[in-house]
């Protein structure tokens, strides 16, 4: 099998440059909303302004529809400003793609309409108590011409800062399915619970659904759930990468502007800056191998994943093969941005030494952004991925996490 290789080719678009610029404004208070857990909602404001939450909307509907290449760039550019916010937007995106793939025509005019009138649009899908993280008890119970559902789901990713949102549930005749909603719905209860020692401020409230009313056009049936291959898996996996990188982005910078302006020399060096120390030189010039490597792998994955799906319309056979070439491109894209963001966290202390474990620098946000974030799923079942397509031709699962 002769598997698809594309160079890294740096992404240089309009959208790209607002990007990084609304990633530069982000990124000015990042650490003081870690700090206080301040919700960006100023800061989601910012990107409905400029439209970024529309920028996978398909032209055909309105939206700009950039390339993967481009998407995987924005969301490097606001995650190296702020991670959380980054993350918040990440379950909107993957909700753009459900639509886009298993919605009617009128469920994607409705629900891009509003993304485009600048609605970003959070999940409820995590449950706490079932077998697995995959998993889930949540049911949509048919009522007249709708649904309605009792169920509690956890970690809501952007819950706090969305203007709606989705909930993934089993359905009667034994599938799945989405339903939306705006998030003021009779029977909707968002709490603002979510403590984890990082990515503090990613609005990831537990939702309760108290016999929340659905109508039919609301829900969107998953065929085939878990069954047949999409691009989904692919796409969602890229943001999270994305995400990865950008905090090792941050992190190197942070490196690198200590050094320069605050650090001082170890006696031992037999230097007058802490720039000249060789072993500083060394560890910058590391962090930095990995963190463009890391991204030069999201774009080479970003686009693999643009080719397939430029060929989606060909027969089934070469369509999955195409989703299995880009899930594992994306996966190891996923492994070397979540390497970079650990190890380029923790080295950051190499660079600037003890005086920059101090609480006003905030530097240990980073790492503790890159741990949290890293454990959405184990990067051990990636790599094992990866070997078992490489030396058996073995396809990954069929999942979201790959």
């Amino acid at each position: 099998m002769v598997r698809l290789q594309r160079d890294f080719r740096p992404i240089e678009s309009d959208l790209g440059k607002v990007a990084a610029k609304v990633g530069a404004l982000i990124g000015e208070s990042a650490s003081h909303r870690d700090l206080e857990r301040v919700i960006p909602t100023v800061e989601a404001g910012l990107v409905r302004q400029h439209g970024l939450q529309a920028v996978r909307v398909p032209r055909d509907y309105g939206g700009p529809e950039i390339c993967f290449a481009e998407f995987a760039e924005i969301m490097f550019q606001l995650a190296a400003g702020d991670p959380n916010l980054a993350q918040s937007l990440q379950p909107h995106f993957v909700l753009l793609e459900w639509i886009r793939d298993q919605g009617t025509p009128q469920q994607r005019e409705v629900i891009y309409k509003r993304v485009l009138a600048g609605d970003i649009i959070t999940n409820a899908i995590a449950e706490r108590g079932t077998k697995t993280p995959g998993d889930f008890s949540a049911t949509l119970t048919a009522e007249g011409n709708g649904y309605r559902i009792s169920c509690t789901k956890f970690y809501c990713t952007g819950s706090l800062v969305a203007d709606g949102l989705y909930i993934l549930a089993n359905t009667e005749d034994g599938g799945m399915a989405l339903a939306v909603t705006s998030k003021d719905r009779d029977g909707i209860e968002i709490v603002d619970d979510w403590d984890g020692m990082g990515q503090r401020t990613t609005g990831s409230g537990t939702i309760r659904f108290n016999n929340a009313r659905f109508e039919a056009e609301d829900v969107i049936k998953l065929k085939n759930w878990g069954q047949e291959r999409s691009y989904i898996g692919a796409a969602s996996q890229l943001a999270h990468a994305a995400i990865d990188a950008g905090i090792a982005e941050a992190a190197l910078r942070d490196a690198i502007e200590y050094a320069r302006t605050k650090a001082r020399p170890v006696y031992e060096s037999g230097v007058a800056r802490a720039t000249d120390d060789p072993y500083v030189q060394h560890s910058v010039g590391e962090m930095s191998v990995m963190v463009n490597s890391a991204r030069a792998m999201l774009t080479r994955s970003a686009n693999i994943l643009d080719c397939v799906i430029a060929k989606s319309d060909s027969g089934r056979e070469e369509r999955d093969q195409g989703y299995i070439e880009a899930s594992i491109a994306v996966a190891e894209a996923k492994a070397a941005s979540n390497e970079a963001s650990l190890r380029v966290t923790e080295m950051l202390y190499r660079v600037a030494g003890a005086s920059a474990t101090l609480r006003k620098y905030n530097f240990d946000r980073h790492w503790r952004n890159a741990r949290t974030h890293t454990t959405h799923d184990p990067v051990a079942y990636k790599y094992r991925a990866i070997g078992d397509f490489l030396l058996n031709q073995k396809a990954p699962p069929i999942s979201t996490k790959i």
